[in-house]
């Protein structure tokens, strides 16, 4: 059996529209699961509407991620009646209970304008949820949580604020539970889906700026450096047309590996309403560090083959 990862790694065979993966190990089922936001990519409506009304699609590997089944949508209790959007789940363990931040947004929007939220769900077995509300992030228009421990203790929460230039804004917990806003964080251009690890010595941050991932470097999870682009030509594997797009890291030893979307079959002249410009497909990549810089190959075969967590 080959330990190369399919190419496309996943697609929703339900609505075709996976986007915004993390990747979780589930210690009950001793399974990888990818969450992610699943887009309708074929519902009626104007605009804009097929990006919202979304539940969390949840596809699972039993074989280190080389292949996925799709599982179903998480049942997660909604704090409005109605149809929601739920968008770009971050899942962390600690104490026991797996935490998720995932954005909110009331109904379905048929424009990318209007009210978003970070909001705050806890589960012993990533299927039964508990609702702890909104977070107070400072801002009406928030999404995209992603969560890494400090050196120190506790927690940080970078993501993006729609109202403030579409940067990168942040947050610190002592627990999950309670959160301060720290302000702005990343401001060189608007971007989105902050995602952050340790690889090779160093503190990494990428960022989707829509023309690849924008790559930042830090000593101290404090002072970011640039260090420009990955995942911005597109690839030579099955469905790997385009740019990544809004990715998750899994650190392994000394080697990285990004869980990404595209829309492999957008051309100039596609129009919202098209198949083609909507659908998406989940991707990996492997990310190494060398000679202080971050790299990708995206064309690289991907040997997979991911260790449980403890």
């Amino acid at each position: 059996m080959t330990d190369t990862a399919t190419a496309p790694l996943f697609r929703d065979p339900v609505h075709d529209g996976a986007a915004d993966p993390v990747a979780v190990w589930n210690r009950e089922t001793h399974e990888w699961w990818l969450v992610y936001t699943g887009r309708r990519v074929t519902a009626p409506g104007p605009g804009v509407a097929w990006v919202h009304g979304t539940d969390l699609g949840v596809a699972a590997s039993t074989d280190g991620g080389r292949t996925w089944t799709y599982r179903g949508t998480l049942d997660l209790p909604d704090p409005e009646w109605g149809r929601n959007t739920f968008w770009a789940p971050e899942i962390v363990r600690h104490d026991g209970l797996y935490h998720m931040f995932v954005s909110w947004i009331r109904g379905v929007p048929a424009a990318w304008t209007g009210h978003a939220e970070i909001r705050h769900y806890t589960s012993p077995d990533l299927l039964g949820w508990t609702h702890h509300g909104v977070l107070d992030l400072g801002s009406d228009r928030v999404i995209d949580a992603c969560v890494f421990p400090l050196p120190g203790g506790g927690f940080r929460m970078w993501f993006k604020d729609e109202s403030h230039g579409s940067f990168t804004y942040a947050a610190d917990s002592p627990d999950l539970y309670r959160w301060r806003p720290t302000g702005p964080v990343i401001e060189h251009r608007t971007h989105e889906g902050p995602n952050v690890f340790a690889l090779g010595g160093s503190y990494w941050m990428i960022v989707d700026e829509w023309r690849g991932q924008g790559v930042l470097r830090s000593d101290d999870l404090e002072r970011w450096e640039y260090q420009g682009l990955i995942l911005d030509t597109p690839g030579s594997r099955a469905d790997d047309g385009g740019f990544g797009h809004h990715a998750d890291v899994v650190v392994q030893g000394d080697v990285a590996y990004a869980f990404y979307f595209t829309h492999p079959g957008r051309t100039a002249d596609a129009t919202e309403a098209d198949y083609a410009h909507r659908r998406s497909s989940l991707q990996v990549a492997a990310l190494r560090v060398v000679d202080g810089q971050l790299r990708c190959d995206r064309d690289e075969p991907v040997d997979l083959n991911l260790a449980p967590e403890s």
